[in-house]
């Protein structure tokens, strides 16, 4: 198997680029991201590489380093992400955001990708929740708390707190953040009122 390739690059299309590796010219399809941040034709680069054989073809998926490629091998375990569209995510999202956006669980912003509905970004988040907190960049807490919430385990005044900032206007995202620096600076037994107070104290930072 190919696990990386470094030459010359020689032309581009929608979705790949030939790089020249000692004079044979590899077909390497790449996200958006990628392409971008590829040189011009006739300068050199180097591409992690993961190969695809199947009985008719085989295709090779390049990417800009070995976490970019290992986040395409986590989002093809997932059903309905084929490499169209792992690819598509991978063109929206750097490594370290998708990671934060799936521990979070944050559906609304995985679905601005080509090619993920509402299911689909539902499936994401539960079927990677576990996996993305190690790559993301997202403080632990709000991690812990954010799937507390999700599955309605998080103790009442917490719950209470956030959906009171929630309905203030702020983001799911944004009002568990605030609460969960509240209720470390308050501790377990803090009341609604006095999590709501000191979450919109941080949140005027």
């Amino acid at each position: 198997m190919i696990g990386k390739l470094s030459g010359i690059i020689d032309s581009y299309g929608d979705d790949w680029v030939i790089l020249d590796v000692a004079g044979v010219g590899y077909e390497v399809h790449c996200s958006a991201r990628t392409l971008q941040a590829l040189p011009r034709p006739g300068e050199r680069a180097s591409l992690a590489i993961e190969t695809y054989v199947r009985e008719d073809a085989i295709r090779l998926y390049g990417f800009a380093g070995d976490l970019e490629r290992e986040w395409f091998r986590i989002l093809n375990t997932v059903q309905g992400v084929g490499t169209r569209v792992a690819l598509g995510i991978l063109g929206v999202f750097p490594p370290g955001e998708l990671a934060t956006a799936i521990a979070l669980q944050d559906k609304a912003q995985l679905a601005r990708a080509p090619g993920v509905g509402r299911r689909l970004a539902e499936r994401l988040v539960t079927e990677l929740k576990d996996k993305a907190p190690a790559f993301s960049a997202a403080d632990p807490a709000v991690v812990h708390l954010t799937a507390e919430l999700a599955e309605k385990r998080a103790p009442q005044p917490v719950a209470d707190a956030v959906s009171a900032l929630t309905n203030l206007g702020y983001g799911q995202i944004q009002a568990s953040a605030a609460i969960a620096a509240a209720a470390r600076a308050a501790g377990e037994a803090a009341s609604t009122q006095e999590l709501i107070r000191l979450g919109l104290k941080e949140l005027s930072r």
